[in-house]
């Protein structure tokens, strides 16, 4: 195995850092109602790429919400799905992770979750193990990594799902269904990273830089559902990244699921003192 620095910039491919948090599982295996709701629907279906463009502006206007999240991929001839819950401040940019990662195939080993914390440019894990003493953060500079932390820490920052959207290229308004009890509209189409970082805000432009360079193709197949205020309740994005090892091409789908919004948030960023310093191994 080999060693690197806790504090140490990083440009390590999403395969391998992704597989860092598997790695024990690896080696076993804006508002409006009535008449207006029905004006919002034609407005979509009639130009859906510029509804999805702005619906992070939605989620800024929104505040707040709690998020679940989920991440599945395929290793070793093995299915494994990485699930995540927390709360997440959009006009701050800042939000918290409970991650849990599966068990081991037999089912034998219970991994602890790790607590992630979400900033703009960077990400921070407690009880990321590989050596780490449980109460110190590690803490990665997105801006390094190969994916952007698209699908680094297991879980997408959900501002990060919903500014990728910001590079819509190509949508169709599928139609209404319901998401967790909300009426939604579907979308599904296709986003290009590049261009989501050209418009994307301050904080996401340089972590969606890199992943337009970091994965396979900077093409994004998504699908998206949005309540009758624009914001959105659920997407699903389909990322594709190259494995550094066997240079094969890893796809991970990736689902965030948004609700509560206006939920208290109150998200406290590490002190430099609590963010170890050490060796971390991989």
């Amino acid at each position: 195995m080999t060693q690197r620095q806790g504090q140490h910039r990083r440009t390590v491919g999403g395969a391998v850092v992704v597989a860092g948090l598997v790695a024990c599982v690896c080696a076993g295996a804006g508002g409006c109602s009535g008449s207006g709701a029905a004006v919002e629907d034609a407005r979509a279906a009639g130009n859906p790429v510029e509804t999805l463009r702005h619906a992070a502006d939605r989620l800024v206007a929104a505040g707040t919400s709690k998020a679940r999240t989920s991440m599945e991929m395929a290793t070793g001839g093995t299915r494994v799905t990485i699930r995540g819950q927390g709360v997440y401040d959009y006009r701050k940019q800042l939000g918290r992770l409970r991650v849990v990662l599966p068990q081991d195939p037999a089912g034998a080993t219970e991994h602890r979750p790790i607590t992630e914390l979400l900033a703009p440019g960077a990400l921070f894990m407690k009880h990321r193990g590989a050596g780490v003493p449980d109460d110190k953060w590690v803490r990665v500079e997105t801006a390094t990594l190969s994916d952007g932390n698209l699908v680094t820490g297991g879980a997408t920052d959900p501002f990060a799902a919903a500014e990728l959207l910001r590079g819509t290229r190509t949508a169709t308004y599928v139609g209404e269904t319901e998401v967790a009890g909300a009426e939604v509209r579907h979308y599904r189409g296709t986003a290009d990273l590049a261009e989501a970082a050209q418009d994307a805000s301050e904080g996401g432009r340089k972590s969606l830089s890199a992943a337009a360079r970091g994965f396979a193709t900077a093409r994004v197949p998504f699908d998206v559902y949005l309540d009758d205020q624009g914001r959105i309740r659920k997407v699903r994005h389909r990322f594709s990244f190259v494995n550094g090892q066997h240079r094969s091409a890893v796809a991970v789908a990736s689902t965030t699921l948004l609700y509560d919004f206006g939920a208290s948030v109150d998200v406290r960023l590490p002190e430099s003192g609590d963010i170890y310093a050490g060796r971390i191994a991989e």
